[in-house]
């Protein structure tokens, strides 16, 4: 009986399973992102300067009354919808990725701050909330003398 060595390949037929996927989950949401079909996330950034902590979240596209920012117990939560643009019915599109619906962002503020000092403001796609730090929240600068 004659054996044969033959090298050992750890990786093959990983390429047929990644295409067999692939096809698969191209099947199940028939090409279309698989991010369609959660709610719409926003980016956002979250700062601190000396006196505000300054949120400033992507919102392209919306118009301002669709926004909603409330506090509650140090939690900030933004709400909106994005409306979709009325399709035209001669169109065929080939593929849809602008993102469309609802979405809500809460964040825990990391300082107290003045609720009646709250301030927004919406330009070229941004929404942007200062919210003053209270005094307390405020780092108190303590000098230190040189002898």
């Amino acid at each position: 009986m004659a054996w044969e060595l033959t090298m050992w390949e750890p990786f093959r037929g990983l390429e047929k399973m990644r295409s067999e996927m692939d096809r698969l989950w191209d099947s199940f949401f028939e090409g279309r992102p698989l991010r369609r079909f959660w709610e719409w996330f926003p980016s956002l950034d979250v700062a601190e300067t000396k006196n505000d902590l300054v949120v400033k979240v992507e919102l392209p596209g919306m118009d301002p009354k669709d926004i909603d920012i409330s506090l509650t117990d140090g939690l900030l939560t933004i709400k909106g919808e994005k409306k979709q643009e009325k399709e035209e019915k001669e169109e065929n599109y080939h593929f849809i990725e602008r993102s469309y619906g609802t979405f809500t962002r809460s964040i825990r503020l990391p300082k107290e701050v003045k609720h009646d000092k709250i301030n927004a403001s919406y330009k070229n796609g941004i929404l942007k909330v200062v919210l003053p730090k209270s005094e307390e929240a405020k780092k108190k600068e303590i000098k230190v003398k040189v002898e």
